[in-house]
Formats: C-alpha cells, structure tokens, sequence
C-alpha cells in the first residue's frame, strides 16, 4: 500500500533541498503539509507532485511566480502551454550548448595547429586576411592586467565568446609609446572572432605583416621590437600602422610560463616591385 504522507526530513533527503526551502515552498503555497499529533508536518502525494514540478521547472530557470500560477491552475490547456514553454528554453539551451562546443573544437584546432605548425623565433613576412574582432579600449599595461582587461571584453559584451573557446585575445601596441621605449602599453584590447561574424567592432586590415613568433614570459619586447624594426628598414617596407600581439597560447590555457605563444605582427607595405 502507497504511503500517504511523508516527513520534512525525507522531503529534504530525498530531493536534496534544505528545510528552509521547503519551509519557502510553503509560505508560497506550493506545500500544504498536515500536522500529526507530535505536530511535525506531514506532506501529501500532492506535495510530492508540487515538488517534482517545482524541480523540473527550476532546472529550466521558471520564475517561482511563473511555477506557482501553474500548479495553482493546472489542466490540459496549462500543462500544453508549459510544455511548450518547455521545448522552446531546451532548445535555446542547446543551442548555446551547441555554440559553446563549436567554438571549444576550433579552439582545440588552433591549439593543436599551433603546436604543429608554428614558426618560432624566426621574422617571416606574412599576408593576413580581413580580420573581425570584439574590442575595449585599454590605455593601460596589458602585462600587468591581463584577466581585467578580458573581463572588461566580457562584460562589455556578455556571451560573445567563452574565455577557453576564444581563438585569440591581443591587443594593439601604442607605437609613440614603442617610440620612448614603453612596450607593454596597449591603444585596445581585442578578442578575435570567426570569418562570418556579423557582430563586430573592430577589424585588423587585409595585407602583408612582419610577424615574429615566440615561446615564454612576455618581457621580451625590446628584442622583439629591435628585431622586427631593423627588418623592415632593410628590406625598405613603409609601416601603415600601429603593431599587435596575440596570445596564441597564454594564462588560460597553460599555467606553464615556458608553453605561452606568443605573435608580434606589424603591417607594412612592400616596395613596388616586390612580389611574392
């Protein structure tokens, strides 16, 4: 035989919630316990029922209002809508899902492809397609502040992009900065984001850049920067702009300081009569 009533002891294992939440439930309305003659409240089949709507409906992220104008006028009708309200938050919920592994493969990808096939430590001349990119201004040591200035990226725009899913942060050097020999000071910060993206705000241009591959800690601009400039005044290319960095692999990845890869690109143009 069925029992008909049940502890707030048993509720509270049973579903795993504190007392105080079920006390909560109650003072809604959503429980309506009895009293035995030791007065300890005693909860109904229909008790059990209200919980398990409760659980199911919370995982989807209803309202305790929108839950308990439900179970206070459930039939046919209203358990259809709900249904249907149902399907339609799983189905946003596997989207973002869907969206969320799309981007942790290809940053997978670029992991691997940067392991595998990364030029290190040599200047090589590289043409760049269009790039899109999400971007804040920093204005400040990007070294000193790195997760800040990720964080300004995602509250700024929310759930554009996952930290671990990310194909690249950067940021774009101050040049006059270079100039009085402050490398690490930065003009904007930026998260760089796939070839059909529609909702963007910055764009790193089409053309050729002087690129400059490196392992370890990021306090090796001078002889980066000494390098690179000493390179396209010999080969006489004019620059067209201001130098980036990105972090091919850094902090959120590794914790390993040796593993961070990092690219120094300068856009330039080629003499005239320079072809490839």
């Amino acid at each position: 035989m069925k029992r008909k009533y049940y502890k707030t002891g048993e509720l509270s294992k049973i579903y795993k919630l504190g007392r105080d939440s079920i006390k909560y439930y109650e003072k809604l309305g959503l429980l309506n316990p009895t009293r035995d003659t030791n007065s300890y409240r005693m909860y109904t089949i229909k008790d059990i029922c209200n919980l398990n709507l409760i659980r199911e409906l919370r995982t989807l992220d209803f309202s305790m209002q929108r839950i308990k104008e439900y179970i206070e006028n459930r039939n046919i009708e209203t358990t259809r809508k709900m249904l249907s309200e149902e399907i339609e938050l799983i189905e946003k919920k596997v989207e973002v899902l869907n969206s969320h592994k799309d981007s942790l493969s290809r940053r997978l990808s670029s992991i691997d492809k940067c392991i595998e096939h990364t030029t290190f430590n040599r200047i090589e001349l590289l043409y760049m397609t269009k790039r899109k990119a999400l971007t804040v201004d920093s204005n400040e040591s990007f070294a000193e502040n790195n997760d800040y200035l990720i964080q300004k990226l995602s509250d700024k725009f929310e759930d554009k992009f996952y930290v671990l899913g990310n194909s690249n942060f950067g940021a774009v050097f101050d040049s006059k900065s270079i100039a009085n020999g402050i490398y690490n000071y930065y003009k904007h910060t930026f998260c760089l984001l796939d070839e059909d993206a529609s909702d963007y705000n910055f764009v790193l241009d089409e053309g050729y850049y002087v690129t400059y591959t490196y392992k370890g800690d990021y306090n090796q601009y001078e002889r980066v920067f000494e390098m690179l400039y000493k390179f396209i005044e010999i080969n006489k290319y004019t620059i067209l702009g201001d130098p980036i960095e990105i972090y091919k692999i850094d902090v959120y990845e590794t914790s390993m300081e040796d593993e961070y890869v990092t690219q120094v690109q300068i856009p330039v143009k080629l003499l005239s009569d320079l072809s490839f």
